[in-house]
């Protein structure tokens, strides 16, 4: 019903860049295998090994890749990504696509337009999610079923993996890092998960941070201006609707430039990773202030439910 197998598949498993491992139960899951886990090999002296482990492991998890959309490969409609989010489960098949979405381009998003996030407090090498429980229900992560399909659309085979997660499901890696959708992305092109807490980000194709500024030869490495200080400047900021952070609200917003708020004079806290300013009006207009880092009250710099936009850089 998919089509034919992509040859990148047989492709990934001679580079040993594919993360396989043994299989995991889900709404759309196989039967168990007995396959071990692998892990990336970031070292050339460790290919080969690697290619034979992630040969034998994929044969365990019987996963396939696909060029182009799940539209284009004949999915059945209400399966995979199209079959919702809710409470994170494995899928038959999963799509991962180069877009746009909001401020973000390049990010990856799934079958359903919906943005995919990594986390910082994971790692690449060896990957590893450390999004377990309550955090998997906010993040819940992008799950694939032995047997399943993987539809790439503009993103490199070469650049997926899977792990096993804690609970014995397995989650799809881009250049090693697990990716996520985010629940209050509640329609395709939302990005409210973007720089929440400072370590949840979009994800591009290469699996580097969505919305981040290529570094400038004629400046520092951390995106520092030697002119200001050394202050950071922000890339990203998230509003929260109450003071403290509190969980009961939050929209995402990314540069570069002045970008309008979408649910404006709402923020009462806010959470960039570096600095910025804010503005009453929008199109950057009003009063404003610069900000940098966490403010948990906004009402303490006189800009609480006051906010209409902000400008980066």
């Amino acid at each position: 019903m998919f089509g034919k197998r992509s040859a990148a598949f047989a492709a990934l498993a001679t580079t040993g860049v594919l993360l396989l491992t043994a299989c995991g139960g889900g709404d759309d899951s196989a039967q168990d295998s007995k396959a071990s886990q692998t892990s990336k090999a970031p070292q050339a002296s460790q290919k080969t090994s690697e290619a034979e482990r992630s040969s034998a492991a994929s044969g365990a998890m019987d996963l396939s890749f696909r060029s182009g959309t799940a539209k284009q490969g004949g999915a059945a409609p209400k399966t995979g990504d199209w079959a919702g989010s809710g409470t994170p489960k494995a899928r038959k098949w999963v799509q991962l696509s180069a877009g746009r979405a909001g401020a973000l381009n390049p990010v990856v998003v799934n079958g359903a337009g919906f943005t995919l996030y990594r986390f910082d407090k994971d790692t690449a090498m060896p990957s590893k999610s450390n999004c377990e429980g309550a955090c998997a229900t906010t993040w819940p992560p992008v799950l694939i079923a032995p047997g399943g399909k993987i539809f790439v659309d503009g993103v490199e085979p070469s650049a997926i993996g899977v792990i096993k997660r804690a609970d014995g499901t397995h989650q799809v890696t881009i250049n090693g890092w697990p990716v996520y959708r985010f629940s209050k992305d509640t329609k395709p092109g939302d990005t409210n998960g973007q720089g929440v807490g400072g370590t949840w980000f979009g994800v591009t194709p290469d699996g580097q941070k969505a919305g981040q500024p290529e570094n400038d030869p004629g400046g520092s490495q951390d995106g520092s201006d030697p002119s200001d200080g050394g202050t950071a400047k922000a890339t990203s900021v998230v509003l929260f609707d109450d003071a403290g952070f509190a969980d009961n609200g939050a929209q995402g917003l990314a540069g570069p430039g002045c970008q309008n708020v979408a649910r404006d004079d709402v923020a009462s806290s806010l959470s960039a990773d570096g600095s910025l300013k804010i503005w009453s009006g929008p199109d950057c207009t009003g009063r404003s202030k610069v900000v940098t880092g966490d403010v948990a009250d906004l009402a303490a710099i006189g800009f609480d439910n006051d906010v209409s936009s902000v400008r980066f850089g």
